[in-house]
């Protein structure tokens, strides 16, 4: 069996020992593409793959249709939108995440976000403190877990909206449950956002919500900036000088927000929210075994293709 490691932006090299560790104690041959720039390479390299690991690289039907051995993809990571599942699918290759590696590394960087939102970007000039501000989490997966787990350390009330997880799990956590997303919203001067990338959601959070938090509102995207209506959001920006975006992937329109709206918002330079060397570690490691689980055992646990 051979599983390649297929990395545009390569693990750290801690983490490719890890796997390689994993790879060998199986029995399996460990095939490494790193740092390409060319789809061909990509193409070529899964030629023979039976099992591809993946950070943010994109599997898509072309990738799929080269791979003839192929039986596994798993994505490194929680967010899975860079596989193509119905590919996958039609040609009876599960697809995977690891969901909750990198959960902590995400909910510290929102979270140091709102402090950095709280302080006017480190300005020298008074700002404001995050205890008993209400902060809004917006989807209470694994990663809202952790934001919930960090904020209520620093004295803030915490509230969370999600229609899949049940209210008596969310009290359970010291958080509040709220009944719909405009309440989360209308309630929160600082809203969290970790809802994936879907049909359903792409798009979803606009004028509406945004325009009705409280003064000196903030929204904190570390999920994807597929899920904004950059339009709205715009508008919102001009019609509330209070209000402040920040986000660890920056918008398609970042050139009107650095043309009109300084000191208002804050993206880095590039998506950030996994990268920690805990994380990257931690993700690597539980798609080897991951894949190792299914090749041996038809383990599909964390399958996310029907």
């Amino acid at each position: 069996m051979k599983v390649l490691i297929a990395t545009e932006k390569p693990f750290a090299p801690v983490a490719v020992e890890g796997i390689k560790g994993v790879i060998d104690g199986a029995g399996y041959e460990l095939a490494l593409l790193e740092k390409y720039t060319d789809k061909q390479d990509l193409l070529d390299a899964v030629a023979d793959a039976d099992a591809i690991i993946v950070r943010s690289d994109k599997i898509t039907a072309e990738v799929i249709e080269a791979a003839k051995n192929l039986k596994i993809v798993v994505r490194a990571g929680a967010g899975y939108d860079n596989l193509d599942l119905e590919a996958c699918s039609a040609k009876d290759i599960i697809a995977m995440n690891t969901p909750g590696q990198n959960s902590n590394a995400v909910a510290e960087l929102a979270l140091g976000m709102m402090v950095f939102m709280a302080r006017g970007g480190f300005n020298g000039k008074p700002g404001t403190e995050l205890r008993k501000k209400n902060l809004g989490i917006h989807a209470y997966g694994n990663v809202g877990r952790y934001v919930a787990a960090i904020a209520k350390g620093f004295g803030m009330d915490v509230y969370a909206f999600d229609p899949f997880v049940s209210s008596d799990a969310i009290e359970k956590d010291g958080v509040i449950p709220v009944g719909s997303v405009e309440e989360l919203y209308s309630k929160c001067q600082y809203v969290s956002l970790h809802i994936p990338a879907t049909a359903e959601t792409k798009g979803s959070i606009g004028y509406k919500l945004l325009s009705g938090m409280p003064a000196n509102g903030g929204l904190i995207n570390t999920a994807r900036k597929e899920v904004i209506n950059e339009e709205e959001l715009l508008k919102v920006m001009e019609d509330r000088a209070d209000f402040v975006y920040i986000s660890d992937i920056a918008p398609d329109c970042i050139d009107t927000f650095n043309a009109r709206y300084e000191g208002r918002f804050f993206f880095t330079p590039k998506k950030m929210g996994a990268q920690t060397a805990e994380a990257n570690i931690n993700s690597g490691l539980a798609a080897v075994n991951q894949i190792v689980a299914f090749l041996e055992k038809g383990d599909e646990t964390f399958r996310v293709n029907k």
